[in-house]
């Protein structure tokens, strides 16, 4: 009997134990990968498959992911044949040819939308995103791409073996979204172009409103709206910051800032020697 659990838990760890018991194929007959491209011979499907599967266990995913297509080519109406198109997906994967790997788990995805295997579909095509996204400075396409597969994951599937890894990834590549803003958004400001920065700040808020750059983005725009003379929009976002961060330095550099500009009320002047207090007892602490 052939096993996939041999070589999937390198690549994804425990969440692919569902896959683990869909894919091994108990046939007869196995026959060694070649590395070399796969003339057209008519095959028992089991041979084909077998081959592939060997070649996965050797670690030739290039050989497996021609074997994995040849059982679609020769038995396009086999049981195998769908086996055969996600286990190409995941050859590709395993060979870091993540664009192919996406172009086969796309064609599984739109052949069998709800085959048992499609939350699996969607996660490797997530991953195969994910794990091509760069530093915040570069193009997010790669991680826009993670976000969307992943997301339609979750909606899809929301009880999938795969759904609770890939919200955790949703929060990440979300969290990446939101640096790329404020990455832009802080050169806008460097740069004296306020209106396009309080439009990068004000994404972060709107659209990333769960992540972790959100008060620094909501400082920002306090600074950006005083730089523009637009005192009360920058008094309610420093009021929106103290509300929901009341122990964040970006609050108490915002209250700071309006303190500086002789803006505030006495009462919120009040606040302000509040938070520089309690900012020196932690330093103090720590």
């Amino acid at each position: 009997m052939k096993r996939l659990s041999s070589f999937f838990p390198r690549a994804l760890g425990p969440v692919t134990a569902a896959m683990l018991l869909a894919l091994p194929l108990s046939l007869g007959g196995c026959a060694g990968g070649d590395e070399e491209d796969v003339a057209y011979v008519e095959r028992p499907v089991e041979d084909i498959y077998n081959e592939a599967m060997d070649a996965m266990e050797a670690g030739k995913y290039a050989a497996a992911a021609k074997s994995f297509d040849e059982v679609e080519r020769q038995h396009p109406y086999s049981k195998w044949a769908t086996k055969a198109q996600i286990m190409a997906g995941y050859a590709h994967y395993m060979e870091g040819k993540y664009d192919d790997a996406i172009i086969a788990l796309d064609r599984f995805i739109d052949l069998h939308p709800g085959h048992k295997e499609a939350a699996y579909a969607w996660y490797l095509k997530g991953l195969s995103y994910y794990e091509q996204i760069s530093d915040v400075a570069r193009d997010q396409r790669m991680t826009e791409g993670a976000l969307d597969a992943f997301g339609n994951l979750v909606r899809r599937f929301p009880d999938s073996n795969y759904a609770r890894d890939a919200r955790l990834k949703i929060e990440l590549a979300q969290d990446h979204l939101a640096g790329k803003d404020m990455d832009v958004g802080r050169y806008y400001l460097r740069a004296g172009h306020h209106l396009a920065a309080i439009g990068r700040f004000r994404s972060v808020v709107e659209k990333w409103g769960t992540t972790t750059h959100v008060p620094e983005a909501l400082h920002r725009l306090t600074e950006a709206y005083m730089a523009l003379g637009v005192v009360e929009e920058a008094r309610f976002t420093a009021a929106v910051l103290r509300h929901n961060f009341p122990d964040s330095e970006w609050y108490r550099d915002s209250w700071a800032l309006l303190d500086s500009q002789d803006v505030l009320t006495a009462e919120e002047r009040g606040l302000t020697q509040t938070a520089g207090a309690s900012s020196g007892t932690r330093e103090e602490t720590n």
